[in-house]
């Protein structure tokens, strides 16, 4: 990490559909997933604003697999991980950018907004923390 640099992401919010998990050519599994965070304020008049920001988030690893296993549409997570950015060219050769949540961490808050059953007991799951040898101080 960079002196004076800081790049962390926290969001709680729902996600927008079943995650569907995919497996890199070298087996490292990988899913993608979007999450709804919802502000509600008030205008000059006193009328509610709501509004829903959604946030593409990948995980990798144990993270994906975890997502895979236990989470749905509707369900209500807590996400840490860093911004990214990343660029591609598409197939008409237009140059696309998306900026994603890389998630760190995925933890399970409640009960699906899909369904009425009662949340599991499901864990978190977080990397690893680095090595002693890693950390640049």
């Amino acid at each position: 990490m960079q002196r004076g640099s800081v790049n962390k992401v926290i969001i709680v919010g729902h996600v927008g559909g079943d995650p569907e998990p995919r497996y890199t050519p070298s087996g490292t599994a990988v899913v993608n997933i979007s999450v709804a965070t919802n502000e509600v304020r008030r205008d000059s008049e006193g009328n509610e604003l709501k509004s829903t920001e959604w946030h593409r988030v990948v995980l990798w690893s144990k993270q994906a697999e975890f997502v895979g296993n236990y989470v749905k549409k509707g369900q209500l997570v807590y996400v840490e991980g860093r911004l990214q950015t990343r660029t591609w060219e598409d197939r008409n050769k237009i140059e696309r950018r998306t900026t994603e949540i890389v998630a760190d961490n995925i933890t399970l808050l409640g009960p699906s907004r899909s369904t009425d059953s009662p949340a599991t007991d499901t864990p978190s799951i977080s990397e690893e923390p680095p090595d002693d040898d890693d950390i640049p101080f």
